[in-house]
């Protein structure tokens, strides 16, 4: 195992690594009426899961308004909504609420953690351990209780879900790189999936998160809590914001100064005054001063919008290239 400290930015990744990724969690749904109760709950259609191995959706209020981002798989006997643990809380309380009314068992997934792997050794250290790699014709295989999931996007993932031990000992055979959970958060950046904290539930449609561009909404499943929204914002095109990347400008290091939290917004110049772009979702800072951030922004902003800080106007972003197109379909 060769446990690295340190934070590069993207063009510093090495070919291949691993992470420990600490800062997700899963919430677990079992019994009799699993699939039918999700189904009732959740943006996609769960009923294709036996067929896709892997679903991405969103889990929404009333009004439409997520608590969180997820990707779903069957691991043993139990349906797992992997997501960030700053969603996990509001999400699982929300589940376990209506979840009285059904023959489910719901409870995080505390028993489990996660590790990625990447690069053509990340695929040879799972060929070595499971004798398969999956890929996006099969995005999980399971072997003795572990699932592996294939993640593509901008730097193809391969997420290791296991008991705490399996992956403890995993980790201790690895012979690359082993990065901080940190770079967990800097891919779910460059491929553009929410990363979500805990003021952003709550607050957001799931096409302000761009989840109907990486196929988290079933338009066409039946009824489930907050579609009435969701379908609105589709068909009545009232939808006004969306997910982006952006990068700080320049070379200088900010991080002694930068102060991003859950509550950071930018700004955006309008003529010759700032006025408020967005808010931040997720962050990463890497240790030369570069800092990623996903933001929340009116979906028609410019490629060359001047945006900055809203705490700090010193520091100013660009938008990057997202890895798919945010044109809605007519």
């Amino acid at each position: 195992m060769n446990l690295q400290t340190s934070l590069p930015n993207i063009e510093q990744l090495p070919e291949s690594f691993a992470v420990i990724v600490d800062n997700i969690s899963a919430i677990s749904v079992t019994g009799d009426e699993a699939d039918k109760y999700l189904q009732g709950q959740l943006t996609c259609d769960t009923t294709q899961l036996p067929i896709t191995k892997l679903l991405v959706g969103g889990h929404c209020d009333a009004k439409g308004k997520m608590y969180s981002a997820f990707r779903l798989i069957n691991h043993s006997d139990r349906r797992l909504l992997i997501q960030s643990k700053g969603s996990l809380a509001s999400s699982m309380k929300e589940l376990q609420k209506f979840g009285v009314f059904a023959k489910v068992d719901i409870s995080e997934a505390d028993d489990l953690s996660f590790m990625a792997l990447t690069g053509s050794k990340g695929v040879e250290f799972i060929q070595k351990n499971f004798n398969a790699v999956p890929d996006s014709f099969t995005p999980v295989i399971t072997h003795n209780e572990v699932s592996v999931i294939y993640i593509g996007g901008t730097t193809n993932r391969y997420l290791v879900v296991a008991s705490t031990t399996t992956i403890n000992k995993m980790v201790d055979s690895l012979t690359i790189d082993l990065f901080p959970s940190a770079l967990w958060t800097l891919l779910e950046i460059q491929s553009g999936f929410v990363h979500m904290n805990e003021s952003s539930v709550g607050e957001y449609v799931p096409q302000m998160l761009n989840l109907q561009f990486v196929n988290g909404i079933s338009f066409t499943k039946g009824c489930y809590l907050g579609q009435e929204t969701v379908a609105r914002m589709k068909y009545l095109g009232r939808n006004k914001k969306a997910l982006f990347i952006l990068k700080s400008e320049g070379e200088a290091k900010w991080q002694d100064e930068a102060g991003i939290n859950d509550d950071s917004a930018l700004e955006k110049q309008i003529g010759e005054n700032w006025r408020k772009g967005g808010d931040i979702i997720s962050h990463y800072e890497a240790d030369d001063g570069t800092i990623y951030i996903q933001a929340v922004l009116a979906n028609d902003t410019e490629q060359d919008a001047n945006l900055r800080l809203k705490h700090h106007n010193g520091i100013k972003f660009n938008l990057m290239t997202l890895p798919y197109s945010i044109l809605e379909e007519s």
